[in-house]
């Protein structure tokens, strides 16, 4: 076990992908993988069994999917982080993942390098995995419901001006440091007022920031 590592459980049920990741990742200095689950009711035992700090989760999954399995395990344990594997950077299930609690996502065929920094971001809390395919993925797929829903367009109300201008740039996919950059203020400005939208809207990081932001009807996406 190395001090002070992140701890990792991969949930696939292909073996060869379990044990490619597991290589992969325990070859970081700063990264542990702790268990390899088979399927989602095996994710969710074992999380609540070794308590990782971040679940690689395939979505489809023999005895219980990897969207319910997400579910579960952020209803239970919010601070255990979900990074969401996928085939397609535009499959419809990546978006119902994220609505119950996935932190971000990530193709199968990432290299070793982003895989362990997708790891460390999604660990870190700054959640909003590679913007530009995760945008497209959400402006897409928040379409399906139909019109925005009154309940959360009334919460943006909560919000001040700035912070409402701060969560519609997270929603395109900006960082902190281009927030900054647009808006003409500090970084860390940045960062005091996402804190502050999550708290007041509930939310647990940047990822569930960008979603509620297009459900509410704050953002409309392209063509739309």
């Amino acid at each position: 076990m190395k001090s002070g590592s992140i701890r990792v459980l991969i949930a696939d049920d292909q073996q060869m992908v379990r044990q490619g990741f597991s290589v992969l990742l325990n070859t970081q200095p700063d990264i542990d993988v702790i268990g390899q689950a088979v399927d989602g009711l095996d994710a969710v035992a074992q999380v609540a069994e070794l308590a990782p700090d971040v679940v690689l989760m395939d979505i489809r999954m023999p005895e219980l999917g990897g969207i319910e399995a997400t579910r579960r395990i952020v209803d239970k344990t919010p601070q255990i982080k979900v990074l969401v594997l996928t085939t397609f950077d535009l499959d419809e299930y990546v978006y119902d993942a994220l609505r119950a609690g996935a932190s971000g996502f990530l193709l199968k065929d990432a290299s070793a390098d982003k895989l362990a920094e997708a790891v460390r971001v999604v660990a870190a809390g700054d959640a909003l995995l590679a913007p530009g395919i995760t945008r497209r993925l959400i402006a897409r797929f928040s379409q399906l419901d139909g019109a925005p829903r009154a309940p959360l367009k009334e919460r943006v109300g909560e919000l001040t001006e700035r912070e409402t201008e701060v969560l519609a740039l997270i929603a395109q996919g900006l960082s902190n440091a281009e927030i900054a950059e647009r808006l003409v203020v500090a970084e860390q400005t940045v960062k005091t007022h996402v804190g502050r939208i999550l708290v007041k809207l509930g939310l647990r990081d940047r990822t569930q920031a960008a979603v509620f932001a297009y459900e509410s009807g704050l953002v409309r996406p392209a063509g739309y």
